[in-house]
């Protein structure tokens, strides 16, 4: 039974998400920690016809990190790119060259069975796009951005020139990228722009953090963070940067709403997380897949639960509520 209930997440999967065809070159890229999430998907996929291969590479270190050389050079090849993975490839060069090559791309980081039977999954992909692709618009229009919360946030963000990306749960066009389950919009803000203080309460789903025990603060200038602190899951990172000793891994990199009505709260899940609708989420080091010109050798995001976000001179966001619809 418990295959029976998978394979129907697995099937919105193949249909709804990637929307694959007939015929199509599909490669499920997997790690021996996710490997029955691969399993599935190929299963899906196969069953709609498509020509299906997948791979099993070691899981990485860290989210950000490079696929095996092996794996990225079958990304090249393929129409339809899926990666139930460990640790996330989403900002990797290898996803990068896929998608300029004309793949289109799907995530699915740390997918559980569980996932696949309930929540986030279960959205109305088709309903929430033109949602996404209003906010995304909305970013690219923008000057700038300011953030704040009641646990005190207030940091400002350079917009100016950027564009806007939709991530609406759904990549059926070539190039296109989407990360299930988060229904996200997002933009990477200018670089050496970003100015203030960001306190995370919700959840930093990467680094095995998870939903936060106390606020982590960070300060930035030029932007930059310039420091971290509150608790154990502060010195998490500070280690994490540290151990990496690349001035990149502070880069300020992605400015993203998680839009997703099926994802009330945070609960630990890594899209889950991402997607828990009403939150602000900053992405710090690699920028270069989202429209920056940074590349680092570790991403991640950090999430506040309670935001208000105005582009320019509007609020979209207010106390983690959407005005805009």
């Amino acid at each position: 039974m418990d295959s029976v209930e998978e394979m129907t997440g697995a099937g919105i999967v193949a249909d709804t998400c990637a929307a694959i065809g007939a015929g199509e070159r599909v490669l499920v890229v997997s790690d021996w920690r996710t490997a029955r999430i691969g399993e599935r998907v190929a299963a899906a996929a196969r069953e709609r016809d498509a020509e299906v291969s997948m791979t099993l590479m070691d899981p990485r270190e860290f989210d950000g990190n490079e696929p095996t050389d092996p794996v990225a050079a079958a990304m090249l090849e393929a129409d339809v790119i899926i990666t139930p993975v460990w640790r996330s490839i989403t900002h990797s060069s290898a996803t990068q060259t896929a998608l300029e090559a004309g793949a289109r791309v799907i995530s699915m980081v740390k997918f559980t069975p569980q996932q696949l039977v309930e929540g986030g999954l279960y959205a109305d992909y088709e309903g929430m796009r033109p949602h996404c692709e209003a906010m995304a618009r909305k970013f690219g229009e923008a000057d700038e951005a300011h953030v704040t919360s009641p646990q005190g946030t207030d940091v400002t963000f350079g917009l100016e020139g950027r564009p806007g990306n939709a991530h609406p749960g759904i990549a059926d066009e070539p190039g296109e990228f989407t990360a299930l389950v988060h229904i996200e919009a997002n933009i990477s803000p200018v670089e050496g722009t970003t100015e203030g203080t960001m306190v995370f309460d919700g959840s930093i789903p990467n680094l095995d953090i998870g939903v936060l025990e106390e606020p982590v603060i960070m300060e930035v200038e030029g932007g930059a963070v310039t420091s971290v602190e509150g608790g154990k899951e502060a010195d998490t990172i500070a280690r994490v940067w540290a151990d990496h000793d690349d001035p990149a891994v502070y880069n300020i990199a992605q400015l993203a709403v998680g839009m997703n009505p099926e994802c009330p709260d945070f609960n630990g899940w890594f899209s889950n997380d991402h997607g828990r609708y009403g939150n602000v989420h900053v992405g710090i080091g690699t920028s270069s897949n989202l429209g920056g010109t940074t590349r680092a050798p570790v991403h991640f995001d950090a999430m506040m639960a309670e935001p208000t976000l105005a582009l320019d001179d509007e609020i979209v966001v207010e106390d983690g509520e959407f005005t805009l619809f």
